[in-house]
């Protein structure tokens, strides 16, 4: 059986606009952040829902995770619409972060402006109410390059909690199983879906003692160890132990 300890990260890019803005305004700095993501090599893809209302939203989650994207980022092209913005993050099946556009110039400014600063500072507290936990980043507002390489560093944060998610710890101590009243404060293992059982050294120590009456299923399972491992078997002698 072979086993992937580390999760390959697509993210997928959603553009947001609202109503009152051109949505053309999101789109065209979508272009150019996707450029800069693509120059900087990170595996990514943008939406061609450009996000306005709660159902767009919706269609948007629906065609990233049909692509195959297991982490995400909801892009401020504009001011963006905080409810519809912070719905797509609350049903994507992955984690999110959310960025902003910079304005690119005086020019853009006076006459092209898209406010997104303001935007995230709305969608922020709506992804509050929601109790989301979506990664904003120190500086996440920004011009197309500076976002990539944020969007690049949050790529071992995604990782990171994709590897661990629906994982389940198992731990031995002086405890009886499963007597979690004793245990670590693990509320954030929680959150993040991981489980934890904690399992009696005593119990252990019995079912080592029981285990190791088995040699030819320890020699069987040893071999297929060593197999799965291949050149990265240094210690073999280690395995039926």
């Amino acid at each position: 059986m072979s086993l992937t300890n580390v999760p390959e990260i697509k993210i997928g890019i959603v553009g947001v606009s609202r109503d009152c803005f051109p949505a053309s305004l999101t789109q065209k700095r979508l272009d150019a952040l996707m450029a800069e993501l693509k120059k900087q090599k990170v595996l990514a893809v943008a939406s061609t829902v450009i996000v306005e209302n709660e159902a767009q939203a919706l269609a948007a989650c629906d065609e990233l995770v049909a692509a195959g994207c297991n982490a995400a980022v909801a892009y401020l092209g504009n001011f963006g619409p905080e409810a519809p913005t912070a719905l797509f993050l609350q049903e994507f099946p992955g984690p999110c972060m959310a960025v902003a556009a910079a304005e690119e110039n005086k020019a853009v400014l006076a006459n092209d402006r898209g406010d997104a600063l303001c935007g995230l500072l709305n969608c922020s507290y709506n992804i509050g109410l929601r109790r989301l936990a979506v990664h904003i980043p120190q500086y996440p507002v920004g011009l197309p390059k500076d976002l990539a390489q944020t969007i690049g560093a949050f790529v071992p944060i995604a990782r990171t909690v994709v590897g661990v998610t629906a994982l389940k710890i198992f731990g031995f101590g002086p405890r009886p199983q499963d007597f979690m009243a004793c245990n670590a404060p693990i509320q954030p293992l929680y959150d993040l879906g991981v489980s934890v059982m904690e399992n009696s050294e005593l119990d252990l120590l019995v079912a080592f003692k029981e285990a190791a009456k088995e040699k030819k299923a320890i020699a069987a399972i040893a071999a297929d160890m060593a197999k799965e491992l291949g050149a990265g078997c240094r210690w073999p002698d280690l395995l039926p132990r």
